[in-house]
């Protein structure tokens, strides 16, 4: 099945079964902004449950804040995001469509990669275990044509976003022959800068209202709280500030379901350093990253970093993590070193001294900053994407499972009586009251037994419990396993040893020492 037909298939079942809306979906929506259900809440707390704890809770020398929304007009001065938080904007003329410049020629690259990764296909099929992927990519001709553009219009590329410069990016459109996907036209208005802030106004008319800006990023709420949390909690260097919280875009296209949307929420940690050491952190926090991601049990083989070519004009280091999506390799984590700059320009706008003291060698410096920057929502898709299968089973059916990691499944432990009568529900209802206070557990007894185990596979639910007329003589039930299908008889006195470790964040957490 093609990329593109799993992913549509992974958008469609998150509404059918509750982990994604479309927003304001009885008045026809709105354009990328998405309401999480009731399994989809869960599973994204669970991930800010496992970001938070790895962070806070393993490491003494990281607290947690959370900033306003709405800041004062000026950080956002300070901070850059005025004058220069900007895409590249292009419009289609004919389709009326708007677009941004660099994603078009990136969506173009990929293309590219498209037709390498066809070529390399059909060869494996061709060639079977004797396929030599190195050998085919170095002299086949298709291949070698394929990469040899696909380098040229990416130099070309990284290049021309350094300024940036609006009229080359329209000639490599141009060039490129790249239509707009609506109207099939390559009628293209030049490329012009869009501001991604949104903005409203503050206070009433009377008395003179001041405009301010939903946060595009939670970062700045951490740097304008440095000292605060610096003095009360007495923290020494090297020390982070961690802090969970919605951010605001005006994205000029926001596309893929979940990956790109106007309303997003950040998990964000700065990690402030003494100067000279911050390569040495930054390599750190690459390796405490990709441990956390890799912990989930995805493979190692769908996560790669890619350094950033171009560094904002502040960073001295910049990486991705990205993950393989059914798109393409995409970024859920930035990892930044920026250098003094965001402590250093909110010194100087405020007017007040934003410096560290050093109580060893008594001198005092504006400390550098390592970002570790996760989208809570990029990271729900990724987790989804990866996890959604379509399994062919031993009697010809096909069952649609989630495979999600238990310790963030939005339900650990369905409790289902075989049939609603002769004490079985009255059974069943008294596991699920002494085990909903360990972890979430839910209570089914609609439809038949087989159609119930459907339903938990559908929404990831790692165990399901039958109860059935044995169990009233016994006090057993049939534990049955989401993976694997497998079943057996346990004490339902045994159920929480049984359960309650696989199913838990601490689990999780164990990976990551």
């Amino acid at each position: 099945m093609a990329q593109e037909d799993v992913f549509k298939k992974i958008v469609s079942h998150c509404k059918e079964y509750g982990f994604v809306f479309p927003s304001s979906e009885i008045y026809d929506g709105l354009a990328a902004v998405y309401d999480y259900g009731q399994n989809g809440v869960e599973l994204k707390n669970n991930i800010k449950e496992y970001w938070w704890k790895s962070m806070v809770l393993l490491h003494e020398n990281i607290v947690g804040i959370d900033s306003a929304i709405f800041m004062h007009p000026t950080i956002w001065k300070a901070s850059g995001h005025v004058d220069a938080f900007n895409d590249p904007l292009i419009d289609n003329r004919d389709s009326k469509k708007r677009y941004r410049a660099d994603v078009l020629i990136e969506d173009q690259i990929a293309k590219y990669d498209e037709k390498i990764e066809k070529e390399i296909e059909k060869a494996r099929k061709r060639f079977g275990e004797k396929f030599d992927e190195a050998q085919f990519r170095a002299t086949n001709a298709r291949v070698i044509e394929h990469q040899q553009k696909r380098d040229a219009l990416h130099e070309r590329f990284a290049t021309a976003m350094q300024g940036p410069d609006l009229a080359e990016l329209k000639q490599i459109i141009e060039d490129e022959e790249i239509v707009d996907p609506i109207s099939g036209t390559k009628n293209w208005t030049d490329v012009r800068q869009f501001n991604l802030m949104f903005s409203t106004e503050m206070g009433s008319v009377a008395d003179g209202s001041n405009k301010v800006y939903l946060r595009p990023e939670t970062a700045q709420g951490i740097f304008v709280n440095y000292l605060n949390v610096q003095k009360t909690g007495r923290m020494k260097i090297p020390f982070g500030i961690a802090q969970i919280g919605k951010a605001f875009r005006n994205e000029i296209v926001a596309r893929q379901f979940i990956f790109r949307m106007r309303e997003f929420e950040q998990m964000e940690m700065q990690f402030f350093v003494k100067p000279g050491t911050e390569i040495e952190w930054f390599q750190k926090w690459k390796e405490t990253r990709m441990k956390w991601h890799q912990a989930l049990g995805f493979g190692e083989e769908n996560y790669r970093f890619h350094d950033h070519e171009k560094l904002a004009f502040y960073a001295n280091a910049a990486t991705d993590i990205e993950f393989r999506m059914p798109f393409g390799f995409k970024e859920v984590e930035g990892i930044h070193s920026r250098t003094d700059y965001d402590l250093s320009q909110h010194e100087k706008y405020c007017g007040r001294a934003i410096k560290y003291f050093d109580p060893v060698t008594k001198e005092s410096y504006t400390p550098y900053d390592i970002e570790t920057s996760i989208g809570v929502d990029r990271m729900f898709l990724s987790i989804m994407c990866h996890s959604y299968r379509e399994e062919k089973l031993d009697n010809g059916e096909t069952r649609v499972v989630l495979l999600l990691p238990p310790a963030l499944a939005p339900t650990k432990l369905a409790v289902l009586p075989l049939v609603k009568k002769d004490g079985l529900p009255e059974k069943a209802r008294e596991i699920v009251n002494n085990l909903k206070f360990h972890f979430n557990t839910s209570y089914d007894e609609k439809d038949t037994i087989g159609k119930r185990y459907r339903r938990q596979d559908a929404v990831g639910t790692p165990y399901c419990v039958t109860v059935d007329y044995d169990t009233l003589n016994d006090n057993t039930v049939t534990l049955r396993f989401r993976d694997t299908m497998q079943q057996e008889r346990v004490s339902i006195d045994q159920l929480q040893s049984i359960i309650e470790d696989k199913v838990s964040i601490s689990g999780l957490l164990k990976k990551l020492q």
